[in-house]
């Protein structure tokens, strides 16, 4: 047997050992895995090659801006009815799921299909590549990653206001 044959005989036991009878994409996610730590390296090669200086530290007013701008559009890109062409290649609508989002089921089991579709749908695995991709930005376009991090802070704002103004007159209507 190869090293190859026994590679893959390896890691075709740890699929069955792992997925425990379940559709799990575990090529897919080492796929995505890569590709996240792919882009990754090339945006801090490329820092790297402009010459641009890595800040000391960041203020907590921008951190706290893009944390909750990576929050709103994480949930913006996985949930949001606007964008599911987005995620119609990977998923299938089954309904809402919450005020403004809808609810979305992974169209492929198993493989690449079925990892992207994972990604796509879930605001906390989004989270890590936009949050990545805002400081990367940020040190490389400070001024407009601040713009940027400003707008989907904004929108979550408004999205407070929304349930805060719903919540109140559900309570009117309801005495």
């Amino acid at each position: 047997m190869s090293v190859t044959e026994k590679v893959g005989s390896w890691a075709r036991s740890q699929q069955e050992q792992y997925a425990h009878g379940e559709q799990r994409p575990l090529g897919g996610l080492l796929g995505a895995m890569g590709v996240y730590g792919a882009l990754t390296a090339a945006g801090a090669a490329a820092l790297r090659a402009s010459g641009r200086p890595l800040p000391d530290r960041i203020p907590l007013g921008d951190a706290l801006l893009l944390t909750v701008g990576t929050f709103r559009l994480a949930r913006t890109v996985a949930k949001d009815p606007v964008t599911s062409p987005l995620r119609a290649p990977f998923t299938r609508y089954e309904g809402t799921s919450g005020e403004a989002e809808v609810a979305e089921e992974i169209r492929e089991h198993g493989g690449w299909k079925h990892a992207v579709g994972e990604l796509v749908t879930c605001p906390f695995c989004l989270a890590q590549w936009i949050g990545t991709g805002f400081v990367l930005s940020y040190v490389a376009a400070p001024r407009a990653t601040r713009l940027a991090g400003l707008v989907m802070t904004i929108v979550a704002g408004a999205d407070v206001g929304q349930f805060a103004y719903d919540k109140l007159q559900s309570d009117a209507t309801d005495s």
